[in-house]
């Protein structure tokens, strides 16, 4: 989507799951603004060091420079005077007050193109983005595809790591549709409860047979 408003300024979101084409879709309308001669910014935040630390690379090896920011209030504290179109990729890593920041630019009269995921890897809402697409004027949900039965997915499947909600890392994780979603525990987690429940049995064999040596002990007194 390529729009224009003459008014001013306005917020696009791209979200979906991963490997759906989120940076690639920002990158390309980042890239017509360009052609266009507007003035244009492209920020990510610094926790994501995957590809490059001062480029977004999209998964089909097209890039483009980006200001690494570790924060909303970076961000901001980096945009230049003059400035038509900002780009911020994984917009999801942000903190809170990236909505306000973002509805800052647009009310300046900036066209503001964010993308992100929308959901973690237990299928949460993910940070603010969707705060972010309630506010938005236009939103454009990502489909990948999924690796088991090539269906339409929009989740990302975490398969390997630990719990924690951020976790970045390609290896970790599968396009998966809903039917092929399956919740994601890590391996140490996992082997604990089977652990416990493996010991619970045996307690409750244990006690009766204390009990019964109580018994018999009390007998002869």
């Amino acid at each position: 989507m390529d729009v224009i408003n003459p008014r001013g300024g306005w917020i696009e979101v791209i979200t979906g799951g991963m490997f759906s084409g989120k940076s690639e879709e920002l990158i390309r309308r980042v890239r017509r603004a360009e052609i266009a001669r507007q003035r244009v910014q492209i920020f990510k935040p610094s926790i994501d060091d995957r590809f490059d630390t001062k480029r977004i690379v999209s998964r089909d090896n097209r890039g483009i420079d980006a200001i690494a920011v570790s924060s909303s209030q970076e961000l901001l504290a980096n945009v230049v005077i003059g400035v038509k179109v900002i780009g911020i990729d994984e917009v999801q890593f942000f903190d809170d007050r990236i909505v306000d920041v973002c509805m800052e630019l647009a009310d300046a009269g900036v066209r503001v193109i964010a993308a992100g995921l929308d959901q973690d890897y237990l299928r949460r809402p993910f940070g603010p983005v969707p705060a972010l697409l309630a506010v938005a004027e236009y939103a454009s949900k990502m489909h990948a595809v999924c690796v088991r039965c090539g269906g339409p997915a929009h989740y990302s499947q975490r398969v390997a790591g630990g719990n924690s909600q951020i976790e970045v890392g390609d290896i970790s994780y599968e396009a998966r549709c809903r039917q092929c979603f399956e919740p994601y525990r890590a391996l140490s987690e996992a082997k604990a409860e089977q652990a416990k429940l493996q010991a619970e049995p045996a307690k409750a064999q244990a006690e009766p047979i204390k009990i019964v040596e109580q018994v018999q002990t009390a007998e002869p007194s």
